[in-house]
């Protein structure tokens, strides 16, 4: 019997992930700066509340949570009724501080998801974790050790982190984070003929599979919305893709770029 899933309400994502996160699972979405990563995970908070009863808490280590209250709002979602109603809670704090609770016998933040059903929850972002500890395998442990408090607790968590590269491939470390994670999404802009574009791709899925290709997105005025896969180009993920063959002879040699 498959895995209970939680879908995340973006359109278009559930169906690359084939409903949606596995229950009681932490999954990274990392991209650069502006391509939604926050957006995501409280798109993910929203849905659980309103459509799944499932109420969720926003860990952040930097903004305050009347930033996410005016965020939340331009999209439509009323985060400060949902805390009025005890279904979401938008806490502030550290990693130093959350670490220290969550090895605690009925902590804080145990208490808190406990107290009110929580089932779901964003931390935003992981990247402040990395001001820890140099050392890429204690940083690592570190990073193992927080996921798996928060996994004790049953809640499915979105952790977003921050890729400073806006166009290119993911270095060495950020892959070796992605590896204590059950799901890996990757976030990039891509710039096709001098259009600037975003792309999504899901790495990886653990115990399940999963959509392969890479897809367009867009953050409109209802959040965001994963659209059509990429037809007709190659390296999307590097940041600089080339038209296969079959385009290039299309662009070159047919009307308007049509290939029959």
């Amino acid at each position: 019997m498959e895995t209970r899933r939680v879908p995340t309400g973006i359109l278009g994502l559930d169906d690359m992930l084939h409903g949606g996160f596995l229950s009681e699972t932490a999954n990274l979405i990392e991209g650069a700066p502006g391509t939604g990563k926050s957006t995501m995970g409280m798109q993910f908070i929203q849905y659980g509340i309103t459509e799944c009863d499932q109420p969720g808490v926003i860990l952040t280590f930097e903004e305050f949570p009347e930033q996410y209250y005016r965020d939340a709002a331009s999209f439509g979602w009323d985060f400060q009724a949902h805390e009025a109603a005890n279904t979401l809670r938008v806490i502030m704090t550290s990693p130093e501080v959350t670490q220290a609770d969550l090895q605690r016998l009925h902590g804080r933040l145990e208490t808190m998801v406990n107290q009110h059903g929580m089932r779901r929850m964003l931390v935003d972002s992981l990247s402040h974790f990395e001001r820890l500890t140099d050392d890429p395998i204690e940083l690592r442990q570190v990073i193992y050790g927080f996921v798996n408090g928060l996994k004790r607790l049953g809640l499915t968590v979105i952790l977003t982190r921050e890729n400073a590269a806006l166009l290119g491939e993911t270095p060495d470390v950020e892959e070796d984070l992605a590896f204590v994670m059950d799901s890996y999404v990757l976030l990039r802009y891509v710039e096709i003929r001098s259009a600037v574009h975003k792309a999504l791709l899901v790495l990886k899925l653990r115990g399940s599979d999963h959509a392969n290709d890479i897809r367009q997105y867009a953050i409109t005025e209802h959040g965001i919305e994963v659209r059509s896969r990429f037809e007709g180009t190659r390296g999307i993920m590097s940041g600089s893709p080339t038209m296969t063959h079959a385009e290039a002879f299309a662009a070159a040699f047919l009307p308007s770029g049509r290939t029959s």
